[in-house]
């Protein structure tokens, strides 16, 4: 079974000849060294491209281990370059180079040279490293499969029973088109332990490691909710009895962002238009491995299709906070009080803006009345929306608040216009 990847292929495709890098970043086991050696490969040889003008070096590969010293790099490269027409070079995992800066800007000015890489960390695309790109690298982001994605390639299956199936495995490439559940769970089990888990140890020299494991599982429990460093340091000598410091927490969560392992979200008061630092959500970018974490034991479907919502957004390239309205009202009593309703997501790309609460159930009107509202104390004209899990047509309030299912939302790209 092939999944496609048409959207990241395109962008591919469209992005060749810029004159610039093209980073191709993600967490590891997403499916970035598929897209570029053998999708977009594909594609340059049906468009006429001789495949030794293609160029493709797995640095992760130990059969390649000298070519991760820069100068043998550099000379393999350079006595690939056979003649003017155009060749692209595909190097995956360029962050096991050293100095891997210096190489790709050695292909900037060569005319005939296009440049992809792939990497699994995130650091090696800090404003330091793109300061020595000069401007010249351009990100590509990839994710696990969306939900669309994975639809496109089981369209017999019933769709509610590939939903269900989608917020418990997730959507790595590798696990989607296994045959059996026990197989997608093992799998999953071992790739954090043997993956994720150990990359991290032996990237950042870590031999205690318990106190990271915890960490990761405590987050995976708590996905949806609003904490930061001191909230989970506190946690930590309370419960665990683990001395663990609220700074090396911070630090373990950057090493787990890093990895493309979580991503944090940070909350936007909409009415004071600010940034609260702290406290924060964190979101997995692969539900599978959420659960995996957890045994598959905590598959809350609310915090599940949040989860998947947020992934969803980040897909299409926006940017996503947690939004905060304060509401000025009276208790029962008639006393002033002030509360902070919670927007689910903020999301910006570019000069457009969206609200969206995500509603597994909204069984009453009660129910409803919650959910709208924060929307309805937002006093601008950007579109808000809710997101239900229950299959429901997609209608308009009086209040002009868009509601529709989540089916609709995910299959749909041009759902929110």
């Amino acid at each position: 079974m092939e999944i496609k990847r048409e959207l990241l292929l395109n962008r591919l495709m469209v992005l060749r000849h810029n004159k610039m890098i093209k980073v191709v970043t993600g967490m590891r086991r997403c499916g970035k060294s598929y897209l570029l050696f053998n999708l977009f490969s594909d594609a340059l040889e049906a468009e006429g491209v001789d495949e030794q003008h293609i160029i493709k070096i797995n640095l992760e590969d130990r059969r390649n281990k000298a070519l991760r010293d820069p100068d043998k790099l550099l000379e393999y490269i350079d006595s690939r370059l056979q003649d003017d027409k155009m060749h692209y070079i595909l190097l995956d995992e360029v962050q096991l180079v050293s100095e891997f800066e210096d190489v790709l800007n050695s292909y900037l000015q060569v005319e005939n040279a296009d440049v992809y890489v792939t990497g699994s960390n995130a650091r090696f695309l800090s404003k330091d490293v793109i300061t020595e790109f000069r401007g010249r690298g351009f990100e590509v982001r990839v994710h696990p499969l969306s939900f669309q994605e994975l639809r496109g390639a089981f369209q017999e299956e019933p769709i509610e029973q590939l939903w269900v199936k989608y917020m418990t495995f997730g959507g790595l490439p590798q696990v989607v088109t296994m045959t059996s559940d026990k197989e997608r769970v093992a799998y999953l089990k071992s790739l954090f332990k043997h993956t994720y888990l150990k990359d991290i140890k032996e990237r950042y020299d870590i031999k205690l490691d318990s106190d990271l494991e915890e960490l990761i599982r405590t987050l995976a429990s708590t996905v949806g909710g609003l904490t930061n460093p001191r909230k989970l340091a506190d946690t930590f000598h309370t419960v665990k009895k683990s001395t663990i410091s609220q700074d090396t927490i911070k630090v373990y969560i950057d090493y787990l962002q890093d990895a493309f392992i979580i991503e944090r979200a940070l909350r936007y008061d909409i009415k004071g238009k600010r940034y609260i630092d702290t406290p924060s959500k964190f979101y997995f970018e692969d539900l599978g491995l959420r659960n995996a974490l957890l045994n598959f034991r905590q598959v809350e479907k609310t915090h599940l299709m949040e989860n998947a919502i947020y992934n969803e957004l980040r897909s299409r390239g926006m940017a996503v906070d947690v939004g905060e309205v304060i509401w000025n009202t009276k208790d029962e009593e008639g006393k002033k009080i002030r509360k902070t309703l919670e927007v689910d997501f903020v999301c910006n790309q570019g000069y457009k803006r969206l609200y969206i609460q995500s509603a597994f159930s909204i069984p009453d009107d009660e129910k409803r009345e919650q959910e709208l509202q924060s929307l309805k104390r937002i006093d601008d004209s950007f579109q808000k929306i809710v997101i239900v899990g229950d299959h429901s047509p997609r209608y308009q309030n009086e209040d002009g608040i868009m509601f529709m299912d989540v089916y609709d939302f995910l299959m749909d790209k041009g759902s929110m216009e």
